[in-house]
């Protein structure tokens, strides 16, 4: 018998620029009831305290906004995930903004420390941004430079105070000193909206990007094939899926950074479920559903739980 799934809910949106991911969470539990679905009941589950009323606090580094707080959030995600992991669940994690898959990847690594971890980013964005380049100062665009611990200092932008770069060090060293992931470990499907410094940065690292025109032109099945051959040696891999990896046009605006010409569902379950037929995976992630943002009723949020139910039935046995 298989590891048992723990669903392990982060309710936390200060890592993003617009509010209203920290309700994603009850918007797909309210799809399953609508659904006529008990799955939220079928499993056990823990929440992660968060730090959400930050999203107040005016003294805060405008490259890397909240940023003290996101340490401590993604430090709490570590935590549990790490737990989990070594109590022998299976965790999926259901979080606000993207920010947290830092802490989540960081309790992967935590977890299997003498292993190498595979990454697979199901994402429209390539979030490589550091707070010496951002345009924003948004950290969910930022939790792959934290877990590369690569903050691309050759195409710096910012002059970033002192107070900050010492965060920065303190996020990038979450759970285990270092880096989380090899950039050769790293795979992305869907990435398509991007800045020019992380363009110089995946070209630089070499990191592979299975677009949503290749993965339909060469056929998924043989991308995500081609992507596993890659990743041969790593013992352990970890999925990350934003749900604005799917196209906004054909499903819903109800993310915080929308973008079109992506995904639909269908893709991204054959996508994780073929992932996951290789029994290395440890840990699964869904981010970005936001509700406020939503202007077909909870259409992103329903969406996304047809995903979580469909790779469910693939992974392992429920607890009761």
């Amino acid at each position: 018998m298989g590891k048992a799934i723990k669903l392990i809910k982060n309710r936390s949106d200060i890592g993003a620029g617009t509010r209203g991911s920290d309700l994603g969470i009850d918007a797909i539990e309210i799809a399953a009831i609508n659904n006529n679905s008990d799955y939220f009941n079928q499993f056990e589950f823990e929440d992660v305290k968060t730090h959400n009323d930050s999203i107040y606090d005016k003294n805060r580094s405008s490259f890397a906004k909240r940023i003290e707080h996101v340490v401590e959030q993604c430090t709490r995600v570590c935590d549990a995930v790490k737990e989990n992991l070594e109590g022998n669940y299976f965790p999926i994690v259901l979080s606000g903004d993207h920010s947290s898959a830092l802490g989540t990847l960081s309790g992967v690594k935590a977890a299997y420390p003498e292993q190498n971890i595979g990454v697979f980013w199901i994402d429209a964005h390539a979030d490589l941004h550091s707070p010496y380049t951002s345009p924003t100062g948004n950290i969910h665009g930022m939790p792959l430079s934290a877990a590369l611990g690569d903050d691309n200092l050759s195409c710096q932008n910012n002059e970033v105070a002192p107070e900050t770069q010492q965060h920065w060090e303190n996020m990038k060293n979450i759970g285990y000193k270092g880096p989380k992931v090899l950039a050769e470990n790293l795979i992305y499907f869907g990435v398509r909206d991007t800045e020019e410094e992380e363009d110089k940065q995946i070209e630089k690292l070499h990191i592979k990007n299975y677009k949503v025109d290749e993965v339909r032109y060469r056929g998924l099945k043989t991308c995500i094939e081609e992507a596993l051959l890659k990743l041969t040696h790593c013992e352990v891999l970890y999925i990350s899926f934003d749900v604005d990896a799917m196209d906004c046009d054909m499903i819903s605006d109800g993310t915080g950074t929308p973008v079109p010409k992506g995904f639909d569902q269908y893709e991204i379950i054959a996508i994780i479920n073929q992932i996951v037929k290789t029994k290395k995976v440890v840990c699964i992630e869904f981010v970005e559903v936001n509700p406020l943002l939503d202007t077909k009723g909870n259409k992103m949020a329903e969406t996304a739980f047809e995903i979580l139910e469909a790779i469910t039935s693939a992974l392992i046995l429920p607890i009761k």
